[in-house]
C-alpha cells in the first residue's frame, strides 16, 4: 500500500509484520509513529524496541526467538529494525517460518530506505509493505492541502505547486516550509509567500552545506557537496558559496544594531541575521573572519591558475575541518 493508504488501514487492523520502504524519510518516520499509534503501548521502555539491521548479522535465530518475547503491562510488543536486508537464504530459513507463525502480541517493523540488488520480499506471504518512495508531484500537492489544513491555514494551488517544485519533492522539508510560513499567511498560504520565503532546491541545498560546514558535520557537508556536484556545479562553485557564506558571517559579526537593521543593511532575512550571529558566537569573530579570508585567497588563486579547482576546494576543507 502507499504510505497515505496506512492510516486508514490500522483502523481495521495491526498486522504482524511491515515493511516500511521508500527514500523519503518523512513517510518512514511518520508510518513508524502511525503503527506505534495504533499498537497502543503504554510502557515503551519495555515493549517499544528499536534494532540496527547491522547486529542482527550472523545472529537471525536468536533474533527469531527474541520476537516470541511477551509484552509486559501491555497487549503489544514492538520490534523496530532499521536497514536491514535479508537474503533470500535468510528469508527462507528465518524470517518466512516466522511470518508463518507469528507472536500474535508482536508488531515487527522492518524499517528500510532502500538498498539496490537487495532481495526482494515485498509480496511474499505475511508481508505488509508500506510504499515511502518520493510521491508524484500531484499527490504531493495534495498531500500539502491536507498538511496545511491541520496546521489550521490552506494553500493555494499554484502555491502548492511550487512548494513541491522549490523543494524538489522532498516532503520533510515541505513540513518545515509549512511550519514557517504559516504565522505569515493570515490563513491562506499563497505564490507570493512561497516565492519570497522558500529558497529553491539548490539555494537550500548550498544553505544546509554552508551551515554543515560551520557545525563542523564533515558528514554532512562532504554528502551535501556530492550531491551538488553530481547535479552539475563544480569545485569552484561549492568554494563560492563557502566565501559568500563566511563573508556575510564576517560582516554580520562587524556590525552593530538589531536583526531587522542589519537585514536591511545586508539584504538578507533577519531569520539568517539572527542564525548567523549564533554561529559567530560560537565559532568566535576572529576563527570567522580568517577563514573568510583564507578561503577567498584559495578562490583567487585557483581562477588565477595557482591552484587546481580540486586543490582549492580540498584545502579550503582542511581549513575548515582540520585546522
Amino acid at each position: 500500500m502507499k504510505f497515505t493508504q496506512l492510516s486508514a488501514s490500522l483502523k481495521d487492523n495491526l498486522a504482524p509484520f511491515y515493511l516500511i520502504e521508500g527514500e523519503e524519510a518523512y513517510f518512514r518516520d511518520h508510518a513508524v509513529r502511525a503503527i506505534e499509534t495504533a499498537s497502543g503501548i503504554t510502557q515503551p521502555l519495555l515493549n517499544n524496541v528499536r534494532m540496527e539491521g547491522e547486529s542482527l548479522k550472523g545472529d537471525l535465530s536468536s533474533f527469531r526467538d527474541s520476537l516470541y518475547v511477551l509484552p509486559f503491562f501491555d497487549e503489544k510488543r514492538l520490534v523496530r529494525v532499521y536497514e536491514f536486508y535479508p537474503t533470500e537464504r535468510e528469508w527462507e530459513n528465518f524470517l518466512k517460518p516466522y511470518l508463518e507463525k507469528p507472536c500474535p502480541s508482536t508488531v515487527l517493523l522492518f524499517v528500510n530506505a532502500g538498498k539496490k540488488g537487495a532481495f526482494d520480499f515485498k509480496k511474499k506471504a505475511g508481508v505488509t509493505y508500506v510504499d515511502c518512495s518520493r510521491e508524484s508531484e500531484e499527490m504531493l500537492s495534495r498531500w500539502l492541502f491536507g498538511l496545511t489544513r491541520r496546521q489550521g491555514t490552506a494553500i493555494d494551488t499554484d502555491a502548492a505547486e511550487l512548494m513541491v517544485s522549490y523543494c524538489a519533492r522532498d516532503a520533510a522539508r515541505m513540513k518545515l516550509e509549512v511550519e514557517k510560513l504559516t504565522p505569515l499567511a493570515e490563513g491562506r498560504i499563497t505564490a507570493e509567500l512561497v516565492k519570497e520565503y522558500v529558497a529553491k532546491d539548490v539555494e537550500y541545498k548550498i544553505y544546509e552545506l554552508t551551515q554543515a560546514a560551520s557545525r563542523g558535520d564533515g558528514t554532512r557537508f562532504f554528502e551535501i557537496a556530492d550531491d551538488l556536484m553530481l547535479k552539475g556545479m563544480d569545485e569552484n562553485g561549492v568554494l563560492s558559496a563557502l566565501v559568500s557564506h563566511f563573508r556575510t558571517l564576517t560582516e554580520v559579526s562587524e556590525l552593530t544594531g538589531s536583526d531587522k537593521e542589519i537585514s536591511a543593511l545586508l539584504n538578507i532575512k533577519p531569520f539568517a541575521v539572527q542564525k548567523d550571529r549564533q554561529i559567530v558566537a560560537r565559532l568566535g569573530k576572529e576563527r570567522v573572519k580568517k577563514l573568510y579570508e583564507d578561503l577567498f585567497a584559495l578562490l583567487a588563486s585557483s581562477r588565477g591558475g595557482v591552484y587546481t579547482k580540486t586543490g582549492a576546494y580540498e584545502a579550503a576543507v582542511a581549513k575548515i575541518f582540520f585546522a
